[in-house]
């Protein structure tokens, strides 16, 4: 990392990758500090990789490789800036994707501004991303391990959090990243990785949520309008699902799983169709909001690739209008409230969330 020797604070997850992220800037005699973030005040118990294991976790990392530690709070901003949106999007009959709006404005900008307060040049974190700076231009692209690649949940941040982060591990495989974490003698250099909600953890997803929002279940229909089975509420199901819909093979006919094809919000009818390639789980063309662009807007129409989820291979599409996208190929499950990332090679130029 060519970088002169600068003041750098690291978001500390208690994970292996923000832990070998600290102790490579420590190495290169970087002023390095970490910040362990909590951001939920909910329930803190075994069952949920509760924070306080992680915060124990990161403060033990950061007293082996010799930096200061500090953690911090930012509940209320967690709550205002992601966990309401959160529950609009589901109540809307969406399925958002909260990390997404958790990087951009938790580990990203109060994280960003809080740094900054105390001092320092850079944020650090442990994802697989890497930052490419030409000139005054600093774009984001993929990390170098293609199965670990996190740029997909970082397109929404722009060039100015860019340029005042880093990214010591984007370089590295994941596999790589765990043998330094042992051979520096870290005891979470085999923690498995989070999956949970960001920032809330691992937990019985239904129960969570219902927690916060009432459910309203409703008739399972096919598209001529067949009654199939109930639903428990459309916000415990996303387009493309086949588990937990609790309907049989058969039904009166072929014997083929189920799948969600579609929410009928007015209705509250749950649309399932048989069978993993119906045509009514694909299309070729989907809307958008607005479109964020970390850098430049490129004047369209504009070809490059997308992704509509995480880990999917990049799909050739036309970028045609400010909400409007055309793919070359019919895309399986296209999700209203997940987001569709675009990319020109390994760079990610940024995305929007889908609206139908």
């Amino acid at each position: 990392m060519n970088l002169p020797l600068s003041h750098i604070i690291v978001g500390m997850s208690g994970g292996v990758d923000s832990s070998v992220a600290a102790y490579l800037l420590k190495q290169a005699g970087h002023r390095v500090e970490g910040i362990f973030m909590k951001n939920w005040e909910g329930d803190d118990t075994d069952t949920f990789c509760p924070a306080t294991k992680d915060m124990e976790d990161a403060e033990a990392v950061c007293k082996l490789i010799g930096i200061p530690f500090h953690h911090i709070n930012f509940a209320d901003q967690y709550w205002e800036r992601v966990f309401a949106y959160f529950l609009d999007e589901y109540r809307a009959g969406r399925t958002p994707n909260p990390d997404i709006l958790c990087n951009k404005e938790i580990k990203f900008r109060a994280f960003l501004d809080y740094a900054k307060q105390r001092g320092a040049d850079y944020i650090a974190t442990g994802h697989y991303v890497r930052k490419i700076q030409t000139g005054n231009i600093t774009q984001l692209a993929k990390g170098s391990d293609p199965l670990k690649d996190q740029s997909y949940f970082l397109y929404a941040l722009d060039e100015a959090q860019l340029a005042q982060s880093l990214f010591p591990v984007g370089d590295l495989s994941k596999q790589k990243v765990r043998a330094m974490a042992e051979q520096i003698g870290l005891k979470n250099h085999a923690k498995k990785d989070s999956t949970g909600i960001c920032f809330i953890g691992e937990r019985k997803f239904k129960t969570f949520l219902n927690e916060y929002l009432p459910a309203k279940p409703g008739r399972m229909e096919t598209p001529e309008g067949e009654l199939i089975g109930k639903h428990d509420g459309l916000m415990f199901y996303t387009i493309g699902q086949r588990q937990g819909l609790q309907i049989g093979g058969k039904q009166g006919k072929a014997e083929s799983p189920w799948y969600v094809a579609g929410k009928d919000i007015e209705r509250n009818v749950l649309i399932i169709v048989q069978g993993e390639n119906h045509p009514a789980l694909f299309k070729q063309t989907l809307t958008t909001g607005e479109l964020h662009w970390i850098n430049a807007a490129p004047a369209l129409p504009y070809q490059c690739t997308a992704k509509i989820r995480y880990r999917q291979h990049d799909q050739a599409c036309t970028i045609t209008s400010d909400h409007h996208i055309m793919f070359d190929q019919p895309q399986r499950a296209v999700t209203p409230g997940q987001s569709i990332v675009f990319y020109q090679g390994d760079i990610c130029l940024g995305g929007g969330i889908i609206t139908q």
